[in-house]
C-alpha cells in the first residue's frame, strides 16, 4: 500500500504502511491495543497521547533517545542532513577520536531512525522528518523541564516578550543593521548566531571573562542568575544578545549561539554503540558448573530447611501483611544467614508457591500442599522450579528493610514489593552473560553500563557509578541472587542456566543431575553425641535424623548433635527407645556410642511420666514427689499451678504453653487426649489450603501474540475502510460533520438495503448496538427479512445479521469506490 504524495499527518503515514509494519508498531507499543482502535485515525491519536509516548520513550536505547532529543531541538520538519549534523557536529571540533565517533554515528543513525519510525515517534520522508508533537513537547527545552541536551530556547522563543526597542539595541551592539519590525529583527539575530564567520568575528571582540561565562553555560544548564548591576563580562554578553533575559534575575544562552559554541553538536557525548560487557575473569567452565551445582543444591536444601521449620505453623502475619522484623531475625538465625539473604529465601519460596498464608483467624504462614509434591521431586527438578519462579517473579526481596513512598517499612512477604521491571532486568542480565564465552565472569560495572544504555532514564545521570535508580539496584540484586541460587558459579553463567534460557527446563535438569551428589543412606556416629553426614541424605533418613538430632553445622558435611530435647522430640512422634536404637544401628557406619545409647534410654524412661491435658490444662503424674518438686520450683510461677489431687495439678495456661514451660524446666512431659492416651505429634501436620503461586505484576500491557496482532490489524484496516470510504450523498442532504453517522428515514433505509441485496452492491451504514455504541460499517446485503438484514460486513470481515431498527441510515458507495 503506497502513497504518491508525502504524508501530511501521522495518520496518513500510518495508513501508508503495510500490515507487517503496523504489526511491528503494535508489538512494540502494546498499550495501543487496549482496546483495539477502530481505524487508523484512532490509532494515530492514541499513539500521540502523553502516557503512550512516555512509555515508548522509556523503552528506547540511548542512541535512539539521543536521536529523538536532537530532532526535538531541530527545526520542524528537519531534513536528514540537519539531524546528522546535530549528532556529528559541523566539523569544527577536531578532538581526539572525533572522526571515529562520527563514523559510528553515521553508521548507527539509520537504524535509530528506523526504530523511531517503527514506533510512530517519527514520521515523514528523509527530507521532512517530524517528531510527534507530544514527544517534542516532552523532549524540547523549557525552564520547567530542561532538555537532556543542555540546550536552551531559540532566539525567537527567548525574545517573545522583548520590546522592539531592546531588540534594535541588540542588533546595533552586534553590528547588524536596524530593521523595521521585531520579526525581522529576530530573524537577523538568529542568522548571525548560525553564521560561522559572523559569530567568529563577534566572539573575537568578546572579553576573555565573557568567554569563560559562555564556557560554563554551553553544555547546560543554559540558565544563569544575574544581579541588577551585572559584571562587565555578563553585561557585554547581554548587550550583544548572547545572553537573553528570561526574568529580572535570570538570563539564558540562546540555542543557536550554544550550537555554534558546541561546533553544532546537540549532545556532548553521543553514544551510537552499546558499551561492551567486559570480562573480569575467565574460568574453567567445568569449575563454574561444579560451583553453580553446589550452590543450586544448597539453595534447594535451604528452602526445604526453611519450610520444614514452619511445618507445624510458621510465624504470625502482621496486620498490614508480611513477616515481622523479629520473625525475620529468627529465620535468619535458624538458617545461619544474614537477614537480607533470609528474606530472599522466604520470598523465593513464596514466589514458587511453596509458602502461603493458612487463612485461619489467627493467620500464620505455612507450607502449601505443593511443597509436599515438590519434596518428592529429584533435586535437579526442584532447582528448576525455584529458578523458573525467580526469573518470572516481580516481587523484589532486595527492597525488604527499606521504606515505601509514605515512609513505611517494607517487610518480607508484605505488600508493595512488586516491581514490574524485575523479570525483564533478570532476563536481560542473563542474556548478556549468555552472550559471553562459557566460563567468563563479567565486570558488574560494565553490565550496569550496558543496561543503562539499553534503557536510559531521561534526565538521569549516565555516570558509571550511578546505581541509585531502580533498574540498577535490581541489576545488582540479580547478580547477587544468581550466585545464591546457583544460576551462576564464580560469577559466570552455568551450563544448566544456559539450557534453562534456551532449550527448556527438561534440558536444564538433565545437565544439572550429574553434578549433584547422590544421596547417602548412612551417617557416622561419634562418641561426643554427634553424627556426621558426609553428603546429602536420603529423604527418610534425613527426616528421621532431623527429628532425632539438631543441626550443629553445615557445609560439605552436616554435623548433627543429639540432646535430651532432640531425643524427646523423636519420642513425641510415637517412636520407642527400641525404634531409635534400631534406626541408629541400621544407618550408622560406625558402632553406636555408649553415651548415645544411655541418653536415649534415660530420656525414654522419663518421657511421658508427666501427662498434660486440657482443663484449661492439667498435669497428671503417679509420682507425688515429682509434682511437689514442680510446685516448689520458682520457675513454675508463670504457669500458675495448683493441686487438685495428690497426683494432679491444674494450670491457668493452655496445654501447649504448659508443655513448653515444663520442658524448659528440664522435664519430659507428654500430652494426652481426653481418654488418657498419649498424643503423638508428627511433622507436616499444618498445611495451607491449595494455593497458587503469586501472579507477577506485568510492566504495562502484555506483548500480543501473532494471532491477536493479525486480528487487530485486520480490524483496524476494515474500520479505516468504513471511516474513509467515499459515498454518494443525496443532492438535497445537508452537509454532515466529518465522522457523523448517516441519517435516512426507516422506509428509505429498507428500500436501499433491499435494492443492494438484489444488485449485490455495498452500502455504508450507521449502526447503534444494544449497548448504545455507535459505529460506521460497510456491508454487502445478502438477505432482508423479518426486520433483519444479513450481510457480509467488510469492517468485521465476516457475515453478520443486523436489526433494521438499529441502522441509523444508509448511503451508497461512490461509483469509483471499491471495497
Amino acid at each position: 500500500m503506497g502513497m504518491t504524495t508525502p504524508p501530511r499527518t501521522l495518520a496518513e503515514a500510518l495508513r501508508a504502511r503495510d500490515d507487517e509494519s503496523l504489526a511491528v508498531l503494535l508489538r512494540a507499543r502494546p498499550d495501543l491495543l487496549a482496546p483495539v482502535p477502530g481505524d487508523i485515525t484512532q490509532l494515530a491519536t492514541r499513539a500521540g497521547t502523553r502516557a503512550s509516548v512516555v512509555r515508548a520513550l522509556e523503552h528506547l536505547d540511548r542512541f535512539s533517545l539521543q536521536t529523538a532529543e536532537a530532532l526535538a531541538v531541530a527545526p520542524d520538519p528537519a531534513p536528514y542532513e540537519t539531524l546528522l549534523g546535530l549528532l556529528t557536529g559541523d566539523g569544527r571540533d577536531d578532538g581526539e577520536h572525533r572522526g571515529e565517533a562520527d563514523t559510528a554515528i553515521v553508521d548507527a543513525l539509520p537504524a535509530a531512525l528506523a526504530t523511531l519510525r517503527e514506533q510512530a515517534l517519527v514520521w515523514g520522508e528523509d527530507d521532512r522528518l517530524r517528531l510527534v508533537r507530544t514527544a517534542r513537547e516532552l523532549l524540547a527545552p523549557s525552564p520547567q523541564h530542561p532538555s537532556p541536551t543542555g540546550l536552551g530556547p531559540t532566539v525567537a522563543e527567548a525574545t517573545a516578550g522583548m520590546s522592539p526597542g531592546r531588540l534594535q539595541e541588540i542588533l546595533a551592539a552586534a553590528g547588524l543593521p536596524a530593521t523595521h519590525d521585531p520579526v525581522s529583527a529576530v530573524t537577523s539575530l538568529s542568522a548571525l548566531f548560525t553564521d560561522r564567520a559572523g559569530m567568529g568575528e563577534l566572539l573575537d571582540t568578546a572579553p576573555a571573562e565573557a568567554l569563560s561565562v559562555l564556557d560554563r553555560l554551553v553544555w547546560g544548564p543554559p540558565y544563569g542568575e544575574v544581579t541588577p548591576n551585572p559584571t562587565p563580562p555578563v553585561k557585554w554578553l547581554r548587550d550583544h544578545g548572547l545572553l537573553l533575559p528570561v526574568s529580572t534575575r535570570t538570563v539564558v544562552l540562546p540555542r543557536e549561539a550554544a550550537l555554534h559554541l558546541r561546533a553544532g553538536r546537540a549532545h556532548r557525548v553521543p553514544e551510537p554503540r552499546p558499551p561492551a560487557v567486559e570480562a573480569v575473569a575467565v574460568r574453567d567452565p567445568q569449575a563454574v558448573d561444579s560451583a553453580a551445582a553446589g550452590q543450586a543444591f544448597l539453595a534447594v536444601t535451604t528452602v526445604e530447611e526453611l519450610l520444614k521449620s514452619w511445618d507445624g505453623g510458621g510465624p504470625a502475619i502482621l496486620r498490614a501483611g508480611g513477616l515481622s522484623v523479629r520473625d525475620l531475625k529468627k529465620t535468619a538465625t535458624a538458617l545461619d544467614v544474614p537477614e537480607p539473604v533470609a528474606a530472599f529465601w522466604v520470598e523465593l519460596a513464596y514466589a514458587a508457591g511453596l509458602l502461603a498464608s493458612d487463612g485461619e483467624a489467627d493467620e500464620r504462614y505455612a507450607p502449601t500442599p505443593a511443597y509436599d509434591d515438590w519434596t518428592e521431586l529429584p533435586a535437579q527438578e526442584r532447582w528448576v522450579l525455584l529458578a523458573t519462579a525467580w526469573l518470572a517473579a516481580t516481587r523484589t526481596a532486595g527492597l525488604v528493610g527499606g521504606q515505601d513512598a509514605k515512609g513505611r517499612a517494607l517487610s518480607a512477604l508484605g505488600p508493595d514489593l512488586d516491581r514490574s521491571a524485575a523479570p525483564e532486568v533478570r532476563h536481560r542480565i542473563l542474556a548478556l552473560l549468555a552472550a559471553l564465552e562459557p566460563g567468563t565472569a563479567p565486570d558488574p560495572e560494565t553490565v550496569l553500563a550496558r543496561l543503562r544504555w539499553e534503557r536510559p532514564l531521561r534526565g538521569a545521570s549516565a555516570s558509571a557509578g550511578d546505581t541509585t535508580d531502580l533498574r540498577s539496584r535490581i541489576a545488582l540484586w540479580t547478580l547477587n541472587e544468581s550466585e545464591l541460587l546457583g544460576i551462576t558459579g564464580r560469577g559466570a553463567l552455568a551450563a544448566p542456566t544456559r539450557a534453562l534460557l534456551g532449550p527448556g527446563p527438561a534440558e536444564a535438569a538433565a545437565l544439572l543431575a550429574p553434578l549433584i551428589p547422590e544421596p547417602l543412606d548412612h551417617v557416622l556416629l561419634q562418641a561426643d553425641l554427634t553424627a556426621v553426614a558426609p553428603g546429602p541424605l536420603e529423604r527418610p533418613l534425613a527426616d528421621m535424623l532431623s527429628a532425632l538430632a539438631d543441626v550443629e553445622s553445615k557445609g560439605g558435611a552436616t554435623v548433627y548433635r543429639f540432646t535430651p530435647g532432640s531425643v524427646r522430640r523423636a519420642l513425641d512422634t510415637g517412636r520407642s527407645a527400641a525404634d531409635l536404637h534400631a534406626f541408629l544401628a541400621t544407618h550408622s557406619r560406625t558402632p553406636v556410642p555408649q553415651p548415645l545409647s544411655y541418653l536415649i534410654d534415660d530420656v525414654a524412661r522419663r518421657h511421658g511420666h508427666l501427662r498434660i491435658g486440657a482443663a484449661s490444662s492439667y498435669v497428671r503424674c503417679d509420682d507425688e514427689a515429682v509434682l511437689n518438686e514442680i510446685l516448689a520450683d520458682k520457675r513454675s510461677a508463670t504457669l500458675r499451678l495448683r493441686r487438685l489431687a495428690p497426683t494432679a495439678l491444674a494450670a491457668q495456661v493452655d496445654p501447649a504453653s504448659l508443655l513448653d514451660g515444663l520442658r524448659e524446666m528440664g522435664y519430659a512431659p507428654a500430652a494426652e487426649s481426653a481418654e488418657g492416651d498419649v498424643l503423638i505429634t508428627r511433622a507436616g501436620t499444618r498445611r495451607t489450603p491449595p494455593r497458587t503461586a503469586p501472579t507477577p505484576v506485568p510492566e504495562g500491557p502484555p506483548v500480543p501474540d501473532a494471532t491477536l496482532l493479525g486480528a487487530a490489524v485486520r480490524a483496524i484496516r476494515a474500520g479505516d475502510t468504513a471511516a474513509t470510504v467515499a459515498r454518494k450523498d443525496p443532492a438535497d442532504a445537508p452537509d454532515a460533520p466529518a465522522g457523523s453517522l448517516p441519517r435516512t428515514a426507516p422506509a428509505e433505509t429498507l428500500a436501499t438495503v433491499q435494492a443492494a441485496a438484489m444488485t449485490g452492491s455495498a452500502l455504508w451504514i450507521g449502526y447503534v448496538n444494544a449497548d448504545g455504541a455507535a459505529s460506521q460499517r460497510v456491508i454487502a446485503p445478502v438477505r432482508v427479512e423479518g426486520g433483519f438484514v444479513t450481510a457480509y460486513d467488510h469492517t468485521a470481515d465476516e457475515v453478520r445479521t443486523y436489526p433494521l431498527h438499529r441502522i441509523t441510515g444508509v448511503a451508497e458507495l461512490a461509483d469509483d469506490q471499491t471495497v
